[in-house]
């Protein structure tokens, strides 16, 4: 059920609406909650927590809707707020967009345009939700960490979620765009990161389609993480898409350069947490360990074009991929050189 919360002044909007949307009201699709003003609203607000948005007149009394719109914003900013204006009342509603209004619309109503507006906002609304949950059940929290984001989030349940630190199973691909500083040293600013973030875009992409995350951007290089079955072959799976996408790719216009990556691939078990500042209040969701860097490290030994895995890797995948078995290197840190594979297909 979508619990829609309306602010206006006018009583016969309430009648009006119930009126309209009856048969919704009636299979239990909408609820309205009526309040006459904005200190009304914010009073019916904290008694009724799951509202999914706000409809709120502008001209009311005691609290117009463009005050309400700027207590939501301190308080609950992920809430959204469709505005009700007379007709050719522009500053007042260029203002109310510029707050951060979702849309608005004009009086008198128009009901089949606001039918049409509700349910825009509704998926809204579900699009912001979805993405809250998939930060909360995928740990794919991606930004900096401090109180005012764990309030947008909305619980001290997922405040302690985002907290948690564990040791799970999960496998790394570190993605390298090689010879790609060549380019940033001969391009203008704008031209490079135009260029390198097409070229992210694309990666980025295939690993999702796999059901990996992007852990951080580091330079010209990708990290991602996959979790969950079959996270080896996935992750496999991905950067095979990822090498045929990029080798895709033309030339730079202008430049003797054709994109190429080197990938390394690593699967094990690792350290998942927030890693950062206190001081700072700033805090990556992130993996590390051995496994993590041992990645990084097959990846710097691959050659353009290569998805490199160690022998563990290799034995799990064998009966799925084809390898090329490439020789034994020495890995930073390692005392044994290590028996590499390039996955071909």
């Amino acid at each position: 059920m979508t619990r829609i919360l309306v602010a206006d002044d006018e009583a016969d909007l309430e009648m009006l609406l119930k009126q309209k949307f009856r048969q919704k009201i009636r299979e239990q699709q909408y609820e309205f909650i009526f309040a006459s003003n904005g200190k009304d609203a914010l009073e019916k607000l904290a008694r009724t927590p799951d509202i999914d948005f706000i409809l709120s007149d502008i001209n009311m009394p005691e609290m117009d809707g463009l005050t309400l719109l700027g207590k939501l914003n301190e308080t609950n900013p992920l809430l959204k707020m469709v505005m009700v204006s007379a007709y050719g009342d522009m500053d007042n509603i260029r203002t109310a967009m510029n707050r951060g209004a979702f849309d608005f619309i004009t009086k008198p109503v128009n009901f089949d345009d606001l039918s049409l507006t509700i349910e825009k906002t509704i998926k809204h609304v579900g699009q912001i939700r979805d993405t809250i949950k998939a930060v909360k059940e995928n740990n794919i929290l991606k930004m900096y960490v401090d109180q005012n984001v764990l309030n947008f989030m909305g619980s001290r349940e997922f405040e302690t979620s985002i907290m948690a630190n564990e040791t799970i199973e999960a496998t790394v691909a570190f993605i390298d765009i090689c010879g790609f500083t060549a380019i940033s040293e001969k391009e203008k600013a704008d031209s490079v990161v135009h260029i390198l973030n097409d070229y992210f875009d694309i990666i980025v992409k295939e690993i999702i389609a796999q059901n990996g995350y992007i852990d951080k951007f580091i330079g010209d290089a990708i990290m991602a993480v996959f979790r969950g079955e079959y996270h080896l072959d996935r992750a496999v799976d991905a950067c095979l898409a990822v090498r045929s996408k990029i080798d895709a790719q033309p030339p730079v216009p202008g430049r003797d350069y054709s994109p190429k990556v080197s990938i390394g691939i690593n699967s094990g078990e690792m350290v998942s947490g927030n890693i950062g500042s206190a001081t700072l209040r700033r805090l990556d969701y992130t993996v590390i360990g051995d496994v993590v860097n041992t990645a990084q490290r097959l990846q710097s030994v691959g050659a353009p074009g290569q998805i490199i895995i160690n022998e563990v890797a290799y034995q799990k995948i064998k009966q799925s991929f084809n390898c090329l078995k490439v020789g034994e290197v020495s890995l930073k840190n390692k005392a044994i050189p290590v028996m590499i594979y390039n996955v071909e297909a």
